[in-house]
């Protein structure tokens, strides 16, 4: 082989980014260990950032709206107000948009069943602010498309680590650091430049839930994701696109504490882990190819980058997007709505009796009770009704790479799965597109040990493995092998 080629797009982009933080004072309560309840202060901005992307011919295809948020879940009327508010302004139909979170945990619970709480009563109009805000966005965005190409890459991070872990002593698993475990430390990466070179957006893909902050964090915060996207901007000189991978059993190996700077210490590691994989990327529309010996002490290979082919370059100009639905069985002991409700009442009266005895550890652990039935109540309430759960996969081929949105929770088995079949194809896997539900989905060797992840899930075992197999079929046939 005498030339090496990275896989590359050509399209049309507009790109824009605006700041989402929350006021100070807000329902802020996203632990269930958490004693607060407002928002203290912010560590740093929470940002919106969306690309509008569409093919280079408009008989290729329609665009389609990528828009990151850094939010940890927002409810499914609240994600349909955006992608209404973003239609009004742009007239791209709901289906075109995938709204993706960064799942920062920092950035607090912003739902509309929180305000009576304290703080609650500004959960509505941010709400409101934010749908009409990302319609104004996408206008923005619309405004500044132009023709682009995309070179992707990837690199390797360790930060992610395997966060299923067995307690020796307590006989029982934890969500926390194993380091025993397997961690996938892939970075996709895509760096987007306008046909003069100039830089428009890099977007990194990486699976890692944001969970550096927890119960004794009271400030509005992206995470680690914060000081990630400001270590490659500042190198970059654009805005960095952040996109959650199936991030289900991975976090950082240093999480669940209160201290900001662990937060940006990890940002930084993954930051910088990204910056190291740009700076071997080539030049858009090139490949590398071998040019030929040079005498010198020896006879010396040489290589060089040169322009692709004219012949060569109709791969960077393909154009495909579609949902599939995949059918999810859900699982047959399902927790009732009314048995949810009998054992939140139980531990309200017991978190009551706590206060009034003044323990605070005891206050804490009944608290945390009540948000755990709480938090299954509002999945059981947005579950859709039946026997299995229409999850919507979005599927995309821009150019020489494959994308995937999906909602929920996904263990890392299934981005290593695709990436596996599909080698060396770039594949950029998505997690918490467009809702939050099903939850949970862990892979069937997961069930049946009391994991955090597992006694959660909505869907029964092995339907993580009838999702890879549904989208690796369809992928199989977009991608022509």
């Amino acid at each position: 082989m005498d030339v090496v080629r990275t896989a590359q797009a050509r399209c049309r982009v507009g790109v824009a980014r605006c700041d989402i933080t929350p006021p100070v004072g807000i329902y802020h309560r996203m632990w269930g260990a958490a004693l607060h309840d407002r928002a203290a202060g912010v560590h740093r901005p929470l940002e919106a950032t969306l690309l509008w992307v569409e093919p280079v011919a408009a008989t290729l295809g329609d665009p389609r709206l990528l828009l990151s948020l850094d939010h940890c879940i927002l409810d499914r009327q609240e994600l349909q107000a955006i992608r209404k508010s973003i239609h009004q302004k742009t007239g791209v139909p709901h289906e075109s948009i995938s709204i993706a979170l960064s799942h920062t945990h920092g950035a607090g619970w912003m739902s509309r069943t929180r305000s009576e709480l304290p703080g609650g009563e500004l959960l509505g109009p941010y709400l409101d602010g934010l749908a009409a805000r990302m319609g104004e966005l996408a206008s923005e965005a619309q405004q500044h498309v132009g023709p682009a190409s995309i070179v992707y890459g990837h690199g390797r991070c360790d930060l992610a680590k395997h966060r299923d872990f067995f307690d020796e002593q307590r006989q029982q698993f934890v969500c926390g650091f194993n380091p025993d475990g397997i961690a996938d430390d892939t970075l996709m990466l895509a760096r987007i430049v306008d046909f003069h070179g100039k830089p428009l957006a890099t977007v990194l893909n990486y699976a890692c839930h944001p969970t550096t902050l927890a119960w004794d964090n009271t400030l509005i915060s992206p995470d680690w994701v914060g000081a990630m996207r400001e270590v490659i901007e500042r190198n970059e000189g654009c805005p960095c696109m952040f996109l959650q991978g199936a991030s289900g059993d991975l976090g950082p190996r240093e999480g669940f504490v209160g201290d900001t700077a662990v937060a940006d210490r990890n940002g930084r590691k993954v930051g910088y882990a990204a910056l190291s994989a740009l700076a071997s990327m080539p030049p858009p529309g090139t490949e590398y190819r071998y040019s030929g010996p040079v005498i010198s002490g020896t006879a010396i290979g040489t290589w060089r980058h040169v322009t692709i082919p004219e012949d060569a370059m109709g791969g960077l100009d393909r154009w495909h997007w579609e949902s599939l639905v995949v059918d999810l069985p859900y699982r047959h002991d399902l927790p009732t709505i009314e048995q949810t409700v009998s054992e939140c009442e139980h531990w309200s009266e017991e978190e009551d009796k706590a206060r009034k005895a003044a323990d605070e550890q005891r206050v804490r652990d009944c608290r945390a009770q009540v948000e755990q039935r709480t938090r299954q109540l509002n999945r059981l309430n947005n579950l859709v009704p039946g026997r299995s759960y229409p999850l919507e996969v979005q599927l995309g081929i821009m150019g020489e790479a494959a994308w995937v949105f999906v909602p929920g929770e996904l263990y890392q088995v299934f981005q290593l799965s695709l990436r596996e079949r599909f080698a060396p194809i770039p594949i950029f896997v998505t997690t918490l597109t467009n809702d939050w539900q099903p939850g949970y989905i862990p892979p069937a060797s997961g069930f049946g040990y009391g994991i955090y992840q597992e006694v959660i899930a909505a869907t029964s075992p092995g339907c993580l493995e009838i999702l890879m197999e549904s989208v690796s079929r369809r992928l199989k046939v977009l991608l022509q092998l």
